[in-house]
Formats: C-alpha cells, sequence, structure tokens
C-alpha cells in the first residue's frame, strides 16, 4: 500500500461495493476499471465522462461509490460532487492538486481527494472498500495542499481560536491537530502516549461537537473548507 495515503476510519467491509467512475478521459477510465475489477468484491456499475451524466447515474444506478474527477466538460466535479454527495461517497481522483481545488470539492462534499500517482492498485482497491463505510482518503498532496493555505493554523493562538469556537477542551484540540496532519488513532496514541482506547473516545466526542460522522468531515469542518452543523 502507499505510503503516500492517508486513510482515516479504517474499517472491515462485507459484500461487494458498487462503484461509479467519472472520468472524461476513457483511457483512465478503462484503466481504474481494470484496477477495482481485479478485487471480487467491487463491482464497477458504470462510466460516465462528465457530470451531467455522473448525476444521472448516481440516481439510476445507486452507487455506494464514486470516483470523480476535477475537471470535465459541462460540469466540473466539485459542481457534480456537490450534487450528488448527499446520495453517495464521493472520493475525487483527480491529477489535480491545487489547493484551491482540494478545498472547493471538500466543502461540496467530497469524503477524500487522491491525486493520480499516489497510489497503487491495492490502495485504491482499499480505499474503495472503506469509502462505502462513510471513511475518507487523503493523498499526502491533498493534506500538504490544504495546509498550506492555512498558514495561520500552525500558531498556537490560531489553534485556541478553533478549539473555542468548537467548544473542544486543550487535550480535543491537541488531538484534532494530529487528526487533521492525517494521523491513525494508533499513531495519535504513540504520539501522546495515551491508551488507543482513551484516544477513540475523545475523537468520538470530537466528532460530536464538530457534528459530523467521519475524520474527513472533521478535518473539512476544521480547516474551514466545509460548513459546521
Amino acid at each position: 500500500m502507499s505510503d503516500d495515503l492517508t486513510i482515516v476510519l479504517p474499517a472491515t467491509l462485507s459484500g461487494p461495493t458498487r462503484t461509479l467512475i467519472v472520468d472524461d478521459n476513457p483511457v483512465v477510465r478503462t484503466g481504474l476499471r481494470s484496477l477495482l475489477e481485479s478485487s471480487q468484491d467491487i463491482d464497477v456499475v458504470g462510466e460516465a465522462g462528465d457530470g451531467i451524466l455522473a448525476e444521472s447515474m448516481v440516481r439510476s444506478l445507486k452507487p455506494d461509490v464514486v470516483l470523480l474527477d476535477v475537471r470535465m466538460p459541462r460540469r466540473d466535479g466539485v459542481q457534480t460532487a456537490r450534487a450528488i454527495a448527499g446520495e453517495t461517497t464521493v472520493i475525487m481522483l483527480t491529477f489535480t492538486d491545487e489547493p484551491a481545488h482540494i478545498r472547493a470539492a471538500l466543502a461540496a462534499g467530497a469524503s477524500g481527494y487522491l491525486v493520480h500517482g499516489s497510489f497503487d492498485a491495492s490502495t485504491l482497491v482499499h480505499t474503495v472498500r472503506q469509502a462505502a463505510l462513510g471513511a475518507g482518503a487523503f493523498s499526502r498532496q491533498a493534506l500538504d495542499a490544504i495546509r498550506d493555505t492555512q498558514a495561520p493554523q500552525d500558531s498556537e493562538e490560531e489553534r485556541r481560536r478553533r478549539q473555542r469556537r468548537f467548544e473542544l477542551s486543550d487535550r480535543q484540540g491537541e488531538l484534532m491537530e494530529l487528526i487533521a496532519r492525517g494521523m491513525t488513532n494508533a499513531e495519535i496514541a504513540r504520539e501522546l502516549y495515551l491508551a488507543e482506547k482513551t484516544v477513540k473516545n475523545h475523537v468520538n466526542a470530537i466528532f460530536a461537537k464538530l457534528v459530523v460522522t467521519n475524520r474527513s468531515e472533521a478535518i473539512a469542518v476544521w480547516l474551514g473548507t466545509r460548513a459546521w452543523g
């Protein structure tokens, strides 16, 4: 599995994951289909080359996960994510690592953002399986790009401002900063010398205060790319 990818909220999945591939390049679509169909528990239910067709196919095929490009004709990926995120789990899968596009996609409801070249076949398959459970996945470039546009967040003053806004305790604010860096519960536990169960309890409390259900949503709210509440 690629070391450049952060997958959040890992879990196990039973049953096939219905997946829709959306990209205006047929070569990319064919390649992704080939990679995904190598796994018996992923069912590629369709392909679309633009956002308008993708929205229609989401309504008719009801996929569990949509892999969505950013730059497409007729309707781009951000607009499409905004239209379908309430009906399926959207993972942006694109060559574009510009911070503005990443932030816009997360604000539109995407649960993750992968940059081509940052993952291998096994990572892609695992990401799709986890996405069906509400997990998010971020290429390291995506997380770095978001943080690079949030320079003030590195200051203690900015962290405390966000902490007060969301009514987090000092410990919860510290944990949320580590979550935003893409760290897993196990990694956070090692970093802070806490039991993993304690970290999990803190994370659940943070989710409740941020009014989110998974780490990708929590990161988006914390970094200001998604509305709170």
